[in-house]
């Protein structure tokens, strides 16, 4: 009895369950877990929650859209909205925001616009979302049609807007509407609105309008942080005021290595390479470390100078802080030393590479092209070929120069027709230039005529100056004019194609159609650009022109020119006269044969550094055949390697013989 009434008395006071609240916990339980998941990113798993939860919250539809924006989930995003839907969920203005800003950022602008055009209520957040979205993907013209109807504006709305227009190369309209502020809010507007003006005054090259806004935003008193500095720098940098873009530089506070590598890179751009050398050298200095950008920029200034010596410095600095050998930088190297004639070291540089890039293969083939090396360069573009590299057209630019100066006539067309043939590429202007150089320089013209005929193209000055050249080798007067008529057609102004022709008239003797040239060149106001030679010793770099007396050893080189001369001779030199413009007897001939520019700079090497002594000389115009065929012979005489690079390529004389096999 005791034990009934017990347990009767137990199961009376024993409450019963409450549904409802076990449901509560339920789903407090799985919005905790949900918001967990999101903060571990898991966001498949938190949209599987959210299907298990009847009536979800806000701060739930919030984080996950968040989540997903983070992302650029689209796919989940959709999934949310879709469950928002479904629910019964209005959300408020901060949610359809953040839908907004989740389409926006994913580039689903139509679902952006969708959502836009469904809200009961938009604040400047809204406009100013799907305006940005729209600009960053080029849609400008949505984008303005909204910034127009916008109620009102921000910094914000005007920054997008501006920004829009510069990054998709409309800096004229960017400026535009920077004037429709009416400078009424300058003093509100903030740096990023600054920077975009100012990058689009640089984009136009319009300096007046880069230096009012300058005054504008100093009178304004405009913060000035690094950021509109940099805009400032680079303003005045691409409208052409170096000078002025280097006085912002100076006053950057904190300069980082973007506008070191701006500043440098500047100066390169505008022909100032001593100066651009002298500021990398403030860099090395500063403790700033340089980056790909930096190397690269200055190491492609050092190839087109032919700086290989500060190339050189450059690559040990390189090697000592250890640069990425996957870097374009690494490309940079092998690009240097091929434009400096040392392939040796290009070569060194490109088998250190894990994965050579196509900018790398092709630097060394063109460089073993132009270094008399075709046989070299064309078992690269095959090594090429093995390693799944697609070649581009500038590639096969290099090919067919290998075979143009190897005289690979066949070789040269085989590689041509394979460009569209077995590689699909289309042949370009610079291919068919350098097809007709190979043909004219071996005196096949009928088919270099053929080719011409059947261009999809207009014949551009390059390949008539390469016909002209081989009709110019060849005494091939007709085509040789008709070449030439071209060119005065395209570029009246070039000297160089009047003295071309005056040179293939001068070799047979007609002296008459020389002078006729002469005097078109006079009244046309034409000047034949002046033969220029320079070479580098100890560190210092000496000028020569052709005729040149001004230089500090002009007696010596002269009298050494002398006694060299007497040893030619007797080595079986005799001067190439066809080319000396003037009807003058032939010892006078000869005698302005002796002070062109090249040989002045040769017998200065030869004067001033020790025997043996590899010299190096720059040319700025194609090395004549005298000179040519002289430095041969001065190369066996005075047991010298010497390195002559004119405009065309680089000529190795060593032991009488030149690399380019008398064939350029």
């Amino acid at each position: 009895m005791i034990s009934s009434s017990f347990s009767s008395q137990t199961q009376t006071h024993i409450p019963a369950p409450r549904r409802t609240s076990i449901k509560l916990n339920t789903t407090d339980n799985r919005i905790t877990q949900l918001h967990n998941l999101c903060n571990q990113k898991r966001l498949k798993e938190a949209i599987q929650i959210l299907n298990q939860i009847e009536r979800p919250p806000a701060s739930v539809y919030s984080t996950l859209i968040q989540l997903c924006c983070q992302n650029r989930a689209l796919n989940e995003g959709k999934t949310v909205h879709k469950r928002m839907r479904y629910s019964g969920f209005l959300p408020g203005i901060v949610i359809s925001n953040r839908l907004l800003d989740m389409y926006a950022k994913c580039g689903s602008l139509s679902d952006a616009q969708k959502v836009f055009d469904e809200m009961s209520e938009k604040d400047l957040c809204s406009w100013n979302t799907l305006i940005s979205g729209y600009t960053k993907l080029g849609m400008l013209k949505e984008a303005k049609k909204l910034f127009d109807e916008m109620p009102e504006r921000d910094n914000f709305s005007w920054t997008a807007m501006i920004s829009g227009y510069v990054r998709f190369d409309k800096p004229k309209e960017a400026l535009e509407l920077y004037r429709m502020q009416e400078m009424s809010l300058l003093s509100k507007l903030n740096k990023f609105t600054v920077s975009s003006v100012l990058a689009a005054s640089a984009a136009m090259g319009c300096l007046i309008i880069g230096k009012e806004i300058h005054g504008r935003i100093t009178r304004a008193g405009l913060d000035f942080d690094d950021v509109v500095w940099s805009a400032l720098m680079d303003m005045y940098g691409k409208c052409g005021s170096i000078d002025e873009a280097r006085s912002v530089f100076d006053k950057l506070v904190d300069r980082d290595i973007v506008a070191w590598t701006a500043m440098i890179d500047r100066y390169f751009k505008d022909g100032r390479r001593e100066e651009g050398f002298e500021l990398f050298r403030q860099l090395m200095k500063s403790g700033i470390w340089p980056n790909e950008f930096t190397f690269a920029g200055v190491l492609n200034a050092c190839a087109a100078a032919a700086a290989e010596e500060i190339g050189k410095q450059v690559h040990g600095y390189m090697t000592r802080v250890y640069f990425n050998p996957l870097s374009f930088a690494a490309s940079a190297l092998v690009h240097m030393y091929s434009k400096c004639g040392n392939v040796e070291n290009a070569k060194r540089v490109f088998n250190g590479m894990p994965q050579p890039d196509l900018v790398s293969w092709t630097s060394l083939i063109t460089g073993y092209a132009q270094n008399g090396q075709p046989d070299e360069a064309l078992e690269y573009f095959e090594l090429l070929l093995k390693s799944n590299t697609k070649p581009d057209h500038i590639t096969f630019v290099g090919v067919l120069s290998a075979c143009t100066h190897a005289g690979l006539v066949d070789k040269g067309l085989e590689y041509f027709h394979s460009i569209k043939d077995i590689h699909g590429l289309t042949h370009t202007a610079d291919h068919y230039a350098c097809i007709i150089d190979l043909l004219a320089r071996s005196g096949r013209f009928q088919e270099a005529e053929n080719i011409i005929s059947k261009m999809p193209m207009k014949p551009d000055k390059f390949l008539w100056a390469s016909l002209l050249g081989g009709c110019r080798i060849h005494g091939n007067l007709e085509l040789a004019e008709k070449a030439a008529k071209a060119l005065f057609e395209i570029e009246p102004e070039n000297p160089a194609t009047y003295v071309t022709m005056a040179n293939t008239y001068a070799t047979a003797g007609r002296w008459d159609e020389v002078a006729k040239i002469r005097r078109s060149m006079d009244d046309k106001g034409v000047v034949k650009k002046p033969g220029l030679s320079w070479i580098e010793v100890k560190r210092e770099i000496h000028v020569f022109l052709v005729g040149d007396t001004s230089h500090p050893k002009s007696k010596e080189i002269h009298e050494f020119l002398g006694k060299l001369s007497k040893r030619m001779r007797e080595e079986g030199y005799v001067p190439d006269t066809n080319f000396v413009l003037h009807d003058v007897e032939e010892e006078q001939k000869e005698q302005n044969l002796s002070y062109h520019s090249e040989k002045l700079a040769v017998a200065f090497g030869i004067i001033s550094t020790p025997p043996g002594t590899p010299l190096k000389v720059f040319k700025n115009l194609r090395t004549c055949v005298d000179c040519h065929n002289a430095i041969k012979y001065i190369s066996k005489i005075v047991n010298r390697k010497i390195t002559v690079r004119d405009s065309s390529r680089f000529h190795c004389f060593e032991d009488g013989n030149c690399s380019c096999r008398d064939y350029w």
